[in-house]
């Protein structure tokens, strides 16, 4: 992505200009101090110097012929018979004993009385009358340039990209070839819109790019803007706000009359949720600052004033909590989903971030991007950068596999702690917690593939069993869900059928259990007792509608969610202590691997499976959405609970 400079008005210097000018100054003012400095220190003696008694000894002896006494300053000039120049100070005044020796011996001696420079007597005066003037300028500059940030401070932050430069094109944007196709009429239209005028049509005033962080909605911005060849001009809701009143709807007038100017204009709006939130919301009210900058944006993008030619385009990733008035059409009217980037996009993406970088011929990106579900761009590009500063720390010169795994496993689990000292029974409690994660994980018809299991404590997490799907996943059947019930139970299960005791490790999991059979009673109707309804609030608390709002269901229906979260999670616990029962030979063999070995693969859990099975493997894993389960660290409730978060969010079926 090429980033443009901020456009400059050419009536006002740049900083860099100001910096130098001073510079100038000062040192032209230094130059001066320092040349009348030197006239009156620098000594003006010539000639060999003698002390007074030795001039009068060679007066004496005959051998001066001529010379010249100063009477301001006492300095003696003599000239010797071989024309050698002495100089000397004699005494002020000169006595009368010595002016008749020096008269009787020297006949060519003269005593002067040079008339003192004006100038040089009043440098002492004027330097320091200077020092305070040059003092007074540079305050009153200072002010100067206060006073006039401060009147500026209306004035629009945003930053021009034009055609001048190389700008961001489609080509730049890797995958999301349905979201290029939706925008490009916006480009259509800023190229020729008399093909637009011809029949009528009109063309979207807003375009509100909507998806999670790191999923490129500026990076697809700016490519709109490079495609149409128009002026960008990119801004930040936060760039609005400031402590002055009406300081962020000055910004907003003047924004859209610099796009004005400019006749064809792409104006960007990055974070728009920050001044755009819902009017009148929250404690106390809304922020009258805030609203205000929000009236004159409406104002703008539809109000008396045209702003033909103009494309207002925005981005967000909380869309629910924008105004209404924001989104109504004639404003916003065009919302696009910017979604996570499914397996074509990834493997897209991939190829973009490891252009310029040496690769090993094992690097497969298309397994790489079946083992990214669930990843942004941003993800995926500081997943290359992580296996490449694996490369160099180990003192390899290209990115291998084996990079990118490592890589993985440090974005997804956390950085690995080998130098955290644990006793053998707690390496064993953990190994049989994770080998009861395991081998559910492996067994279960519909729970995802097994990748790794390992250990060793990465992040906040003392072990991780890692799930990896072979594709993506978009809506979730209640079997599926039912059996991740059972594999987060799979820990806890297995700390009791070995040593009969539960522990602190399975606090994690009992949280995220919890949650995840909660959202099936009151969100996905998946509860006999509770039927077809759905509880599942999406306002948000700081919006101030739910606290004014009552609750929606009755306290009778609350006691019945309830027991049916606990129904849940009850009949899945039992599932998995039938299943680790059934297979108590795997789990001691996968338990005594990870003690030896500290990090098995998904293979290798399924080879010892079907070794205690007698050689018949039992359960096929399916393809599912990504999901890893970690164990807490074992510290006292309730920081007992605190998982890795290495295991992904819990699922929501599509709409």
């Amino acid at each position: 992505m090429q980033d443009g400079k901020g456009s400059r008005s050419p009536l006002r210097p740049s900083p860099e200009s100001q910096r130098r000018s001073r510079l100038v100054v000062w040192l032209m003012i230094g130059a001066v101090v320092a040349v009348f400095m030197a006239t009156t220190m620098l000594p003006d003696d010539s000639g060999d110097g003698i002390s007074y008694p030795d001039f009068l000894d060679r007066v004496t002896g005959g051998s001066i012929v001529q010379g010249t006494y100063n009477n301001n300053s006492g300095s003696i000039k003599a000239t010797a018979v071989d024309g050698t120049e002495y100089s000397s100070n004699g005494p002020l005044p000169l006595p009368d004993a010595d002016t008749a020796l020096i008269n009787e011996h020297v006949p060519e001696f003269r005593y002067e009385t040079p008339q003192t420079n004006f100038f040089l007597s009043i440098i002492p005066l004027l330097l320091p009358i200077g020092l305070l003037i040059l003092f007074f300028w540079w305050m009153q500059r200072r002010a100067q340039g206060q006073m006039g940030s401060i009147m500026s401070i209306g004035r629009s932050r945003a930053k021009t990209y034009t055609t001048e430069r190389p700008g961001t094109t489609f080509d730049d944007v890797a995958g999301y070839e349905g979201v290029k196709q939706e925008i490009t009429e916006i480009v259509d239209f800023l190229k020729t819109p008399e093909r637009f005028a011809e029949i009528g049509a009109r063309v979207p005033k807003g375009v509100l790019l909507v998806g999670p962080p790191g999923t490129g909605k500026t990076l697809i911005a700016k490519a709109v803007a490079g495609e149409a060849g128009v002026p960008f001009l990119s801004v930040t809701g936060s760039d609005f706000m400031e402590m002055f009143v009406g300081v962020g709807a000055s910004r907003v007038r003047d924004l859209f009359q610099s796009a004005r100017k400019m006749g064809k204009a792409i104006i960007f709006i990055d974070e728009i949720d920050s001044i755009g939130r819902k009017r009148g919301a929250g404690l106390g009210g809304g922020h009258d600052e805030r609203e205000q900058t929000l009236n004159q944006m409406l104002s703008e993008m539809d109000g008396f004033e045209g702003s033909e030619g103009i494309v207002m385009m925005a981005a967000t990733n909380r869309p629910d909590i924008l105004d209404p008035a924001l989104l109504r059409p004639g404003r916003f009217d065009r919302q696009v989903v910017v979604p996570l980037p499914e397996l074509a996009d990834r493997f897209a993406i991939l190829e973009v971030h490891i252009k310029g970088k040496r690769t090993a011929g094992d690097l497969d990106l298309n397994v790489v991007a079946r083992g990214t579900p669930g990843m942004s761009g941003a993800d995926l590009a500081n997943l290359i950068n992580e296996a490449a500063l694996y490369a160099v720390r180990e003192g390899d010169e290209e990115i291998a596999a084996r990079h990118v795994e490592l890589a993985r496993d440090r974005v997804i689990m956390g950085q690995k702690r080998e130098s955290l000292a644990l006793t053998d029974d707690e390496k064993e409690a953990i190994a049989y917690h994770e080998a009861g994660h395991a081998v559910c994980a492996a067994v279960l018809p519909t729970a995802d593939p097994l990748h790794k299991v390992t250990i060793i404590p990465s992040g906040m997490a003392l072990g991780v069993t890692m799930q990896l799907p072979e594709e993506d996943r978009h809506i979730y059947r209640a079997d599926y869900i039912l059996d991740r019930l059972v594999v987060m139970f799979g820990g806890r299960i297995a700390e009791e059928l070995v040593f009969g005791i539960s522990s602190t490790g399975a606090a994690d999991d009992l949280m995220r259990a919890t949650a995840l059979a909660r959202s099936m009673v009151r969100e996905w109707g998946m509860s006999r007792e509770i039927g077809p309804m759905a509880w599942g609030s999406q306002n948000q608390v700081f919006l101030g509608e739910d606290l004014v709002q009552t609750r929606d269901y009755s306290d009778e229906t609350a006691r019945v969610i309830d027991e049916e979260t606990e129904r849940i999670l009850r009949e899945q616990q039992d599932r998995c202590r039938q299943t680790l029962t059934e297979y108590r030979h795997g789990l001691d063999l996968v338990a005594r691997a990870l003690l030896e070995h500290e990090t098995i693969s998904g293979e290798e859990v399924e080879r010892l499976i079907a070794v205690s099975r007698e050689g018949s493997p039992s359960g096929d894993a399916t393809e599912s959405a990504p999901s890893t389960d970690t164990e807490a660290e074992a510290d006292p409730p309730p920081a007992a609970g605190n998982g890795s978060g290495a295991q992904a969010d819990v699922p929501t079926p599509a709409a």
